[in-house]
């Protein structure tokens, strides 16, 4: 049963992984070329459709998470999992308390300044969400390592 909840882990992230660079390179940088008459429509739908897919993904993450660090895979540990629970927290904290006020201010309409916080401060959770993907990676690469006990 490990072994399953670390694929759906490692599944999850890595598709949460995916999401936020085409969040940060691609999508967030649109929101300044929306006019404005447009614009309110616009970010509702945007965040209606992204908290639809990153939400579950974000539950899983933590569910999975929180398995693999109390009952990790044989030869694993439990070390590289209470580090990515840590990583989720910070990814959690970062989303509640920078970037959803971002997304506050910009419900009202857009707001440049806004805009460049949320695209700046973004950064930090592509990059959280890169280390979560190596990380796991990594974990599920000395997993699959065979041992040498010869």
């Amino acid at each position: 049963m490990t072994e399953a909840v670390l694929l759906l882990h490692l599944g999850a992230t890595l598709v949460l992984v995916g999401l936020i660079w085409t969040v940060q390179i691609s999508l967030y940088p649109l929101f300044s070329r929306v006019g404005a008459a447009e614009f309110g429509a616009y970010h509702r739908h945007h965040s209606r459709s992204i908290t639809v897919l990153v939400g579950p993904l974000m539950a899983a993450e933590l569910a999975t998470g929180i398995f693999l660090a109390v009952w990790p895979p044989a030869d694993a540990g439990r070390a590289p999992f209470f580090l990515g629970l840590v990583l989720v927290g910070l990814l959690w904290a970062s989303t509640a308390f920078v970037q959803v006020p971002a997304h506050d201010a910009l419900g009202t309409g857009f707001a440049a300044g806004a805009h460049r916080r949320l695209v700046s401060t973004n950064w930090l959770r592509t990059g959280l969400w890169s280390a979560r993907g190596a990380l796991l990676l990594w974990v599920v690469g000395e997993l699959l390592r065979p041992s040498s006990t010869a």
